[in-house]
């Protein structure tokens, strides 16, 4: 029997949907202050529903991002706030290993607002230096450039644990980071590194889908979750996530018809990004469980 580790969804779109407030360019960082009981029932709905691995909501409170809105000073208590609720959250709901956030530093999509690798790699050791003692693995996920994740990755590797990165696809057209480079060029930039596993993210499922072989041949556990989303690019730098349109051909059923398929492919680790919840989680494993797989977690502290 094979053993699939599941994965939480997507955190931010799900928290804007319950929040009381307007969608803001920090996405879900601010609630993590204003509303903190919607990001750990979130998370204990993901781990009810099957999640043997969640995420913390760190996403956007990067130095940079914070900075932009003014909110500098939220960097290290957001960060600490993170952990905490996703701790409380697996307390409540049953096991599962938490995960560090290092997201892409200036937004999702957007590879070419870089600054040089070295300033990268600070800000991902500062991300890793508040996190590293609260998390079971790093999460280096929608890495859109080859150097972006090469950073990330180097960061996490600093703390001694496992490291996951995932790669995010351009939506259309031949398998390809957003960046434009192949994920030839990306798995390159990380030799030397050692990773756990090397995941496919936040784009559309059909993208995963026809990338995933060239994934698998590289050796090693893979995985994939991918978003709900019509199209990324009315997203704009600084810009918030309400003008982004959820399909409608991807309610929870339609979802584990997807990743199921990635699992039949060879993939060892599913869950979700945008626009997927905790009901598509939960039809994920019913449909793993049927099928005869055993879905499983990872060792945390």
């Amino acid at each position: 029997m094979k053993k699939i580790i599941l994965t939480d969804g997507g955190m931010g779109q799900e928290l804007v949907r319950r929040s009381k407030s307007e969608p803001t360019p920090l996405w879900s960082a601010r609630v993590l202050i204003d509303e903190p009981d919607l990001v750990r029932d979130l998370h204990a709905e993901f781990i009810r529903a099957g999640a043997r691995v969640i995420t913390i909501n760190t996403y956007s409170a990067t130095p940079e991002r914070l900075a932009r809105e003014g909110a500098e000073d939220l960097f290290k208590p957001l960060q600490k706030r993170g952990i905490e609720l996703a701790k409380q959250a697996r307390d409540q709901a049953g096991d599962a290993a938490i995960a560090g956030c290092l997201s892409p530093l200036f937004g999702s999509y957007a590879p070419a607002l870089t600054i040089s690798y070295q300033d990268t790699l600070d800000i991902y050791r500062r991300i890793v230096a508040e996190q590293a003692d609260g998390v079971d693995l790093f999460l280096c996920e929608t890495m859109a450039s080859a150097e972006e994740a090469r950073a990330a990755v180097t960061a996490a590797s600093e703390s001694g644990k496992p490291i996951w990165v995932s790669w995010t696809l351009a939506d259309h057209g031949k398998p390809r980071l957003r960046s434009g480079e192949t994920i030839a060029a990306a798995a390159s930039a990380l030799d030397g590194l050692t990773v756990a596993a090397r995941l496919l993210n936040c784009c559309r499922p059909e993208a995963i889908a026809a990338a995933l072989p060239e994934v698998i041949d590289l050796g090693g556990p893979v995985g994939a979750y991918a978003n709900g989303f019509t199209s990324t690019e009315a997203l704009k730098h600084g810009g918030t996530v309400d003008v982004l349109r959820a399909r409608h051909d991807l309610g929870p059923d339609a979802y584990a018809d997807q990743a199921i398929g990635w699992v039949e492919a060879g993939a060892d680790i599913v869950g979700g990004c945008c626009e997927v919840g905790p009901p598509h989680i939960a039809a994920l494993r019913d449909r793993l469980e049927r099928a005869g797989y055993e879905i499983s977690g990872v060792t945390h502290a």
